[in-house]
Formats: C-alpha cells, sequence, structure tokens
C-alpha cells in the first residue's frame, strides 16, 4: 500500500508529518529520519485499529476555491 505524506518544519524545529489518506495518522520528530520512521509507525497503528474494527478509511479528495 502507498499513502501520501505531507512533511513540515514546525517553529520549534521539529517535523511534523500527517498521512493525507489517514488524518489520524500524525506524528512529529527531530530529524527527517526519524519523522518517516515514526509515520510509518502511525500509519500501521491506524490501519491496525480500523482492521479490528473493520472499518478502513476511504480517501476523500474534494477541489475546493479559496477567495482571493
Amino acid at each position: 500500500m502507498s499513502f501520501h505524506v505531507t512533511v513540515r518544519k514546525d517553529e520549534a524545529g521539529y517535523y511534523v508529518a500527517r498521512c493525507v489518506e489517514l488524518p489520524a495518522a500524525m506524528t512529529q520528530g527531530r530529524t527527517e529520519e526519524e519523522v518517516f520512521h515514526n509515520i510509518k509507525e502511525a500509519i500501521h497503528l491506524v490501519l491496525e485499529a480500523t482492521r479490528q474494527s473493520e472499518e478502513i478509511p476511504r480517501p476523500v479528495l474534494k477541489e475546493i476555491e479559496l477567495e482571493a
């Protein structure tokens, strides 16, 4: 399985990662290596929890317009 992950650096210098398809999967790390390790673990945990409830979330893709 493949997932889309966004990573940004916060004001404190930590990397923050979120999985686009699984909003509950988010984490942080001091280095890029650490945050990617952590997000993989978070994704596994969310998938395990959803398997137990037999409800696997489907990605929602929606186009939005922002006013200037």
